[in-house]
């Protein structure tokens, strides 16, 4: 099975889906993920604040930030190698790098993803 990774820009929660105003794309890339663990399949995601020993640890991925800095983030690796710099992979993109059936992500788009009405969660009252 594929291992893909996602390093991302520092945010207030793990997803960035918090706050009020919610970004749809990281909507749609954290409800992929999820659909994605339902199905069997790991995607590992590592925020810059919240998980910045993993931006040292993984060599590949420590040698991009110190040339290209964090405005190149998010990256997304695939089995160690890098794939994706500057954006999230689009529904194809997931299932060509993880070698499973598209059909497995057909639904899931932007439209389809509603918020739940509540707290973000984050804790500290950082949203």
């Amino acid at each position: 099975m594929k291992r893909m990774k996602i390093y991302e820009p520092a945010m207030c929660c793990p997803t960035g889906i918090c706050g009020v105003g919610v970004d749809p794309e990281l909507l749609r890339v954290s409800t992929v993920i999820e659909t994605l663990k339902k199905n069997g399949t790991i995607v590992e995601r590592f925020n810059l604040n919240s998980a910045p020993a993993e931006f040292i640890r993984d060599k590949t991925i420590n040698v991009y930030i110190n040339e290209k800095g964090t405005d190149g983030l998010p990256v997304v690796m695939v089995d160690g190698a890098i794939v994706i710099a500057g954006r999230y992979p689009t529904n194809e993109e997931f299932t060509k790098f993880l070698n499973i059936p598209e059909d497995v992500l057909k639904p899931v788009t932007t439209k389809t993803i509603k918020k739940k009405s509540g707290g973000c969660g984050c804790k500290g009252g950082c949203c």
